[in-house]
């Protein structure tokens, strides 16, 4: 997990080129989602934090949105990991 705040933006950008960011995540509200999902674009730069796979987002104990993941949050809310 990498918070927005501690990487630069050329980092940022070359990480995400090189796919060892592929999710973004809202530190406050513990959810995690795809880099082109509207609502995560919206959220803070103090909030957001990165992960390399979603994985990792479930192990920090983010869970997916609801609108960019839709299938994976159903799942979630439902119990089935």
């Amino acid at each position: 997990m990498v918070r927005h705040n501690d990487i630069s933006d050329i980092d940022l950008r070359r990480r995400i080129k090189r796919r060892k960011i592929q999710l973004g995540g809202n530190r406050n509200l513990k959810i995690y989602g795809t880099l082109s999902c509207s609502s995560g674009k919206r959220m803070k730069t103090e909030n957001r934090v990165f992960f390399s796979s979603e994985k990792e987002a479930v192990k920090h104990g983010y869970r997916p949105c609801g609108h960019c993941m839709r299938l994976q949050y159903k799942n979630w809310k439902h119990g089935i990991v």
